[in-house]
């Protein structure tokens, strides 16, 4: 026998007489009842009691942890109501807010008509009008303006000197929509250079040109608002912060009241293609760009005509940019006006419209 099999035979007879007591234990119908024990003087100690105590608090804690559990998810679902009822309070008060702009919007549209192009994006909303009036014809492009990415100023060839049609401007860039700007003089070099004050980018391109001769300064300052005017020194104008803008001849409205036309630009040519400027009360940009068949003078509108027009329709300031020749109006790749040279002028600067 190997001195494991002797380990492990003593260790089953020592375990032996235990094992069958645990037996007979587990067959046997008699029960071993649990004493009370002393414990030092009169002090005792039972474990029914103390059993049934700790059952009962047990019971009690389940209770009311079942009970905070209620409690809680009431107080969620309560919560979520408040939020939702909230949620929905907010949504309307936001919808009340906007209905005063959308009640005057859908006014300052409706007296433009029904749109025969239209463009959106988060950046812009473009809507292209008709205008038949009984001395002229012309269109109107609504700009509602979302971010500073929906607008820019560019420059011909965006080089100094250089001159390029407002269509070549928006197919190099890639605009949706396109418009002449400002006025512009040659060189005897025969480069085109902007006339006067021009900003882009909110850099003074050439100086600052105090307004002489009746010209004022048209652009969009940083918060995307009109600003124009007459302007006799660049502090003046700096103001405003000026992000865009060229310059020309003259103011038309100013707070929706008509303003004096100087007496050359009342004759001189009377009736021309023209291209204005203006916005309305709620910053929206409106551009107005009429039709003329030549330029003799006897085709297109007078600046008066447009200062009645513009008051109908609800503008505030309006300013005249380049006309004539210059009137250009370019949406979705196409000519809309009629040039009056017959074909697309080439420019210094022009307004370009971006998706």
């Amino acid at each position: 026998m190997t001195s494991i099999q002797q380990i492990n035979r003593v260790f089953l007879l020592a375990c032996a007489p235990f094992l069958g007591m645990l037996i007979w234990l587990l067959f046997a119908s008699a029960s071993v009842p649990i004493t009370t024990f002393k414990l030092g003087g009169s002090a005792t100690f039972s474990f029914h009691q103390e059993a049934s105590t700790l059952d009962n608090k047990l019971v009690k804690a389940n209770v009311e942890a079942v009970q905070t559990k209620t409690i809680i998810q009431q107080y969620f679902e309560l919560y979520e109501k408040s939020t939702a009822e909230v949620s929905g309070m907010l949504q309307n008060a936001a919808a009340q807010a906007a209905r005063p702009g959308l009640i005057y919007d859908s006014r300052i549209t409706a007296k433009l008509g029904s749109p025969m192009k239209q463009a959106a994006s988060g950046n812009i909303d473009l809507k292209l009008f008709t205008l038949s009036e009984s001395n002229y014809k012309g269109y109107a492009l609504k700009v509602n303006l979302k971010s500073d990415k929906g607008i820019k100023l560019v420059l011909g060839k965006d080089k100094m000197g250089s001159s390029e049609t407002t269509l070549d401007a928006v197919q190099r860039y890639g605009a949706v929509a396109g418009v002449n700007a400002g006025g512009f003089a040659d060189d005897s070099r025969g480069r085109r250079f902007p006339l006067d004050t021009t900003v882009i980018n909110g850099k003074y391109l050439n100086g600052f040109f105090p307004s002489n001769n009746d010209t004022i300064f048209i652009g969009l300052n940083k918060d995307r608002k009109l600003i124009g005017g007459k302007f006799a020194s660049q502090a003046d104008l700096d103001k405003l912060d000026p992000l865009m803008g060229s310059t020309f001849v003259p103011t038309l409205l100013k707070n929706g009241s008509k303003t004096s036309i100087p007496y050359q630009w009342q004759s001189s040519p009377a009736r021309a293609a023209r291209t204005i400027m203006a916005n309305y009360k709620n910053d929206q940009l409106l551009f107005i760009v009429t039709d003329g068949y030549d330029e003799s003078g006897n085709s297109g509108a007078t600046l008066a005509e447009l200062q009645d027009k513009l008051q109908q329709l609800g503008i505030t300031d309006a300013y005249n940019l380049d006309g004539g020749g210059s009137s250009t109006l370019i949406f979705n790749g196409s000519v809309i006006n009629r040039p009056s040279d017959g074909k697309l002028r080439p420019l210094a600067t022009h307004f370009l419209f971006f998706k």
